[in-house]
């Protein structure tokens, strides 16, 4: 199925303004966790939203809660959507397996989009977690419930998504210096999402 994770980028900018359209008809039912997130970091903190889709709601949100956002993601259209809504805020046309930054943050998100990787994409992000972030940082996530890989649809075309076991992402997070702080398995209140909130250590180390 790797041909169909790399169809990824593609898909969201072909349906980039529905996806935006239905984003922000919906329910949003996933807020509790993103009020969690915001309610986890300081005041006016500097947040890296990786795969941040349109802006809404969520980074919506956290630029109305007084933070300052830093936006990526590779479709153009999305991106753009993000510069209309919030010129206030960064927004970058980029790869987040390989963010084009050199700086931390203090929240890094990954929220519908984390998913979307590979297996071995996926391990690998946590190093980039760790790079981008420092001591104190939260990061949040969200990821299947099961190992494996399944193909939705959106719009006719299909859609990729993959998993590893649960155990794995425990180690993935403990090896790049994070701890979780709350965690939930097929969240129903959250549209069935697995999440995972957690907070680097204060004495880094990625083993």
């Amino acid at each position: 199925m790797s041909d169909l994770a790399d169809r990824i980028v593609a898909h969201y900018e072909r349906h980039a303004h529905a996806f935006d359209a239905d984003r922000r008809g919906g329910v949003w039912n996933d807020k509790p966790w993103h009020d969690r997130f915001v309610a986890a970091l300081p005041k006016g903190a500097r947040v890296l939203d990786l795969g941040c889709g349109s802006g809404a709601p969520v980074a919506l949100n956290m630029a109305a809660c007084g933070l300052s956002v830093t936006g990526i993601d590779a479709s153009p259209s999305l991106i753009a959507l993000c510069r209309a809504r919030m010129p206030a805020q960064r927004w970058i046309i980029g790869d987040m397996r390989a963010p084009p930054l050199r700086e931390t943050f203090d929240g890094i998100l990954a929220w519908d989009s984390f998913f979307h990787l590979g297996h071995d994409d996926q391990r690998r992000m946590f190093r980039v977690f760790a790079e981008l972030g420092r001591p104190g940082s939260v990061l949040m996530f969200n990821t299947g419930s099961v190992e494996g890989e399944s193909v939705g649809s959106y719009r006719g075309d299909p859609l990729y998504h993959a998993s590893l076991d649960l155990a794995e992402y425990e180690s993935l997070l403990d090896g790049a210096g994070f701890d979780i702080i709350a965690h939930a398995v097929d969240d129903r209140e959250a549209g069935g999402r697995t999440v995972w909130l957690a907070r680097s250590r204060a004495v880094r180390g990625i083993k």
